[in-house]
């Protein structure tokens, strides 16, 4: 539930960020920018967040799990490829979640975004 609403927010964030850009987007587009060079441009922009959230949230994970598990006869040694396997799943559904809006602002037509001037 929390990841859905995560993705949600983050949905709603990158639908404001291309409707913020549409008029960039559009000159882009016109100056002869590939739809592949303005989704990376978009989805660059919140890539960074989630890096720098991964970088400080997983050796306080690492710390804290640790120290649970200290507590139990029976216990297992956390494999650092955990922490790449759930970084790299969170940045893949990141991509996803803003990869549709980006993709949609990319493949618009410049001419509506440029109209109003």
């Amino acid at each position: 539930m929390a990841i859905f609403i995560a993705c949600l927010s983050l949905y709603g964030l990158a639908s404001f960020t291309a409707a913020k850009r549409n008029k960039e987007i559009g000159i882009r587009k016109v100056l002869g920018a590939s739809v592949s060079g303005v989704t990376t441009l978009l989805s660059r922009d919140f890539i960074k967040p989630v890096l720098v959230a991964l970088i400080i949230a997983s050796p306080i994970a690492w710390l804290v799990m640790n120290k649970w598990l200290e507590d139990f006869a029976y216990r297992i040694q956390i494999q650092w490829w955990l922490f790449v396997l759930a970084g790299l799943i969170t940045i893949g559904i990141a991509l996803i979640t803003v990869s549709w809006q980006a993709i949609r602002a990319a493949v618009a037509n410049p001419v509506k975004s440029l109209r109003d001037e």
